[in-house]
């Protein structure tokens, strides 16, 4: 129903104020963008004017009439805002006392606990992946610490029920169905989606817990029936911790092998190429050092630390690779016009010039009696030293220069690397390659056959790569097996683990790999220039170009840094291994030659043995 007739509208305003003033006053309207009605001053006329014109109270508003005053009211250039429908809602804020009294009925702990990461711990806190770094000193015993802490927390924390940390690459049905079964034979617990970090003290309702809500214990305590007289019970006990943590801690630990981080010897060698593609430093069974040095190659006698000149080439020529056979005093030099040379280091002498190359030879192998020949022409030779014939079998396969041969005794199997990012493996004598790898990025120099494991090799890739690859040659691997093996992190390690590691890790492992030979790869951060296998125990060393210079001993299958070791200011483009296992040599550009402490020396049989020839080598000191 509308007003009654005669009843003043709220559209006549403006007319009730200047019928009752007398003058031309504007209207009162409320400011831009106001949510008010007119003023109060205006209520007040309006309200005066209706009960002297009606002589009653104020009376309701004519929709209609408020629809065109708001529509006139907008038409004049004041938009009016709108209002909400309700009240924006506010979050309710958690009010905290001055006491710590947790919330029990939340999470159950257990879960909490097992949720959380094995890097969760209050000692190293969460962290994204990162490799590990290179110049930590104590990388290793800072991890192992962390890891005390967070077994020391766990049995305190849960006493003798200690809880383990689930895999965090287990399925969500997996996670039930194994979580099911605990070994403390309780039920499983609810496993609520939560942030693992930040539940992990919103504790649970206890599993002993009365209907009235109050806490009973699930046995009788021994002090209703008697004094304790248990002398290893915590009532007598002066520690921390308990007995549980204090024998955890006090249990022997195999502490980290100390590596020393300076060599030991260090000696000049100018004109030292500084060529990735070049191998000019190999360390012969009777313990003498080759190296090549512009057009000569020098000899260092490990135990009296003379140095002699083997030979000078041509002004033309320059020496290109050297290598060793593996028992004997037979040397072989590569040079730049694609000639290989044999020479008898006893009495010294050249035996024979063999040709068949067009271009420089950057690497050779030696398998017994079999010399085999790589070169900037693409092209693999072997050669069989006993005949007369310049070469026995020619290998085509790579599209650039060979830079990496390897051969591996025990199985016959030759591995070579290129310049066109491919690694092959051939097998024995034969022309046809047996494996074809292009998983590198970049040139493959770096080879290297395991002592400890049939067909097990190890490559590594130029600039554009920096992996190392662990490589099956003689069977591919299962799917599980290639699995375990890729989930292996660095990180650790480099560590992570480079890895990681920590583990994380740093330095990381791959995921399943594509290729079934293929058992893992890891990301070391720079240019692998090389890489040797420990004779003595299951560790390999990598050498290290752009951009960190450095040198690093890894344990397999972990691949856990043991020690990173620098000291070059240029590529360390050479390693060679002492006869014994423990000593390496590496050579840069910077034109020297450094001595390492880097593994651990074979521990003899019986008393005779400890005093041979290449046992009994002393320290020299620095001749620079």
């Amino acid at each position: 129903m509308g007003p009654p007739e005669g009843a003043p509208r709220y559209s006549d305003i403006p007319n009730l104020g200047r019928a009752k003033d007398g003058a031309r006053t504007p209207p009162l309207l409320s400011p831009p963008e106001s949510k008010t009605p007119p003023t109060a001053k205006g209520k007040r006329h309006l309200s005066d004017n209706n009960m002297n014109v009606n002589g009653r109270g104020s009376e309701p508003v004519d929709a209609s009439a408020l629809s065109k005053a708001l529509r006139q009211f907008e038409d004049a250039g004041k938009r009016r805002e709108q209002t909400p429908t309700a009240s924006p809602s506010r979050k309710r804020q958690r009010v905290y006392g001055d006491r710590f009294i947790p919330n029990r009925a939340g999470q159950d702990l257990q879960a909490s606990y097992n949720l959380m990461h094995e890097d969760g711990s209050p000692a190293t806190p969460s962290k994204s992946a990162r490799r590990t770094p290179n110049h930590e000193l104590h990388f290793q015993r800072t991890e192992e610490a962390n890891r005390t802490f967070s077994n020391v927390l766990r049995s305190e924390m849960f006493d003798s029920t200690v809880p383990q940390a689930l895999p965090q690459n287990i399925s969500p049905t997996e996670r039930d169905g194994s979580y099911a079964s605990s070994s403390n034979g309780l039920p499983a617990p609810h496993l609520t989606p939560s942030t693992p970090h930040k539940n992990l003290f919103t504790f649970s309702a206890s599993r002993h817990q009365s209907l009235s809500g109050h806490w009973t214990p699930s046995k009788t305590p021994h002090s209703r029936h008697g004094p304790n007289l248990d002398a290893r019970s915590e009532l007598y006990s002066l520690s921390p911790v308990k007995l549980n943590s204090q024998q955890m801690l006090l249990s022997p630990r195999k502490s980290p092998r100390a590596v020393p981080k300076v060599p030991y010897k260090v000696l000049d060698a100018p004109d030292l190429a500084d060529d990735f593609y070049l191998n000019l430093v190999d360390w012969g069974s009777q313990n003498i050092l080759a190296v090549g040095l512009g057009a000569c190659v020098y000899m260092w006698n490990s135990e009296s630390g003379r140095v002699t000149k083997l030979l000078e080439l041509d002004h033309e020529d320059t020496v290109t690779s050297v290598s060793w056979i593996q028992r004997g005093s037979h040397l072989a030099v590569g040079t730049s016009r694609g000639l290989v040379q044999i020479w008898d280091v006893v009495h010294p002498r050249r035996l024979r010039t063999m040709t068949g190359h067009t271009a420089r030879v950057g690497a050779l192998a030696w398998n017994e009696h079999i010399l085999t020949s790589g070169s900037r022409d693409r092209l693999i030779y072997h050669r069989d030293v006993r005949q007369p014939d310049q070469w026995m079998r020619k290998l085509v396969g790579h599209k650039q220069e060979v830079c990496g041969l390897k051969w591996n005794s025990d199985d016959g199997q030759l591995a070579s690397g290129g310049n066109d990012n491919k690694l092959f493996v051939w097998d024995k004598l034969g022309t046809d390659p047996l494996h074809k790898w292009s998983e590198h990025g970049a040139a493959v120099k770096a080879i290297a056959w395991s002592p400890h494991q049939r067909g097990l090799l190890a490559s590594g890739g130029g600039t554009a790569d920096r992996r190392i690859c662990f490589w099956n040659t003689i069977a591919p691997a299962s799917s599980s097996a290639a699995a375990a093996a890729a989930t292996y992190s660095s990180t650790a390690a480099f560590p992570s683990t480079f890895l990681s590691s920590n583990n994380d890790s740093s330095l990381a492992a791959s995921p399943t790999p594509s290729n079934p030979y293929l058992l893992r790869s890891l990301d070391t951060g720079s240019q692998v220039c090389n890489l040797a296998w420990s004779r003595n125990s299951n560790e390999l060393v990598s050498t290290h170009g752009y951009s960190q210079n450095q040198i690093v001993v890894w344990k397999y299958p972990s691949m856990q840094q043991v020690a990173c070791l620098t000291g070059h200011t240029y590529r360390v483009l050479y390693l060679a291994m002492r006869p014994d296992g423990k000593v390496i040599v590496t050579g840069a550009g910077d034109e020297t030659l450094r001595f390492w402490d880097a593994f651990k020396r074979k521990e003899p049989k019986d008393e005779g043995s400890a005093h041979g020839t290449v046992g009994g080598l002393g320290r020299e000191g620095v001749i620079r």
